[in-house]
């Protein structure tokens, strides 16, 4: 399993517009092979920007499978706008703490 990793900074006057086009686009992106389950979550200290974690079944399902999709295009359209800057993604693997 692949956790990718996004820090999402949303113009501050559109935060509502975007968490509905979020609304919009998570039914594109769960839709994909080898998704397993996203979370999206709103700062405290600031509150446009959010903490996206996606999980994916492989780091390609992200990169190759959902990237050169069509509904990837349908992705960008609805959020990609909204981003300044535009977010850093990661991926990481997740380690088994109690094997350490």
């Amino acid at each position: 399993m692949i956790l990718e990793h996004a820090l999402l900074s949303v113009t501050p006057d559109r935060v509502a517009e975007f968490e509905s086009a979020f609304g919009q686009a998570e039914s594109i992106i769960s839709s994909m092979p080898g998704f397993r389950r996203l979370q999206l979550s709103r700062g405290h200290e600031r509150p446009n920007v959010y903490l996206l974690l996606v999980e994916w079944d492989e780091l390609e399902d992200h990169t190759e499978g959902f990237r050169q999709s069509s509904g990837y295009q349908q992705w960008k359209d609805l959020l990609h706008h909204f981003y300044d800057p535009f977010p850093v993604v990661e991926h990481y693997t997740p380690l088994d703490v109690s094997a350490l």
